[in-house]
């Protein structure tokens, strides 16, 4: 008796890896097109999760939201600020605390920069229609609540088995 594999399953890598190579390729795409103005990959995603999050959000909440430490957070956003492109200012409600605010050129870069990824989206969707990629932003939402869940059961069973 044969059984047939689901295609994710006859893929080289496991699905889960190739989303990950897949979005390495797509932040590479990116990087590439929005070299002319000036960004490197950590300042687009900085400039573009800025920009999710509202103006004002604190470095911290930054860090978490990219990921990343910040000594490498306060190294980009340097950077960002010698080319005035954004600016810091102390949080008036926590002092040990720095707001992040687009300057009037950071604005300008950010629209251009959303136009460049517009395009990009627009090429890598190509051949793709709505149902398809509905179905892998959905898919992508539950694998990502579906880790979630597993890391806060991991998480909450190691503080009561260490209680």
């Amino acid at each position: 008796m044969t059984t047939d594999l689901p295609f994710h399953d006859t893929l080289d890598l496991t699905l889960c890896g190739n989303m990950g190579r897949v979005h390495r390729l797509c932040r590479e795409v990116v990087t590439i097109a929005v070299e002319p103005l000036g960004l490197t990959q950590s300042r687009w995603t900085a400039l573009v999760h800025i920009n999710m999050l509202n103006e004002g959000v604190t470095q911290l909440e930054l860090a978490h939201s990219l990921g990343i430490e910040m000594p490498s957070l306060t190294r980009t956003l340097k950077q960002l600020e010698a080319l005035s492109l954004i600016i810091r200012r102390v949080d008036q409600q926590d002092k040990r605390s720095k707001k992040i605010y687009f300057t009037e050129q950071g604005r300008n870069v950010l629209y251009l920069l959303k136009e460049q990824i517009t395009e990009i989206k627009n090429q890598l969707y190509k051949g793709l229609n709505h149902e398809q990629l509905d179905n892998m932003a959905h898919g992508l939402i539950k694998m990502a609540e579906n880790a979630k869940d597993y890391i806060n059961n991991q998480t909450n069973n190691k503080v009561n088995n260490d209680t």
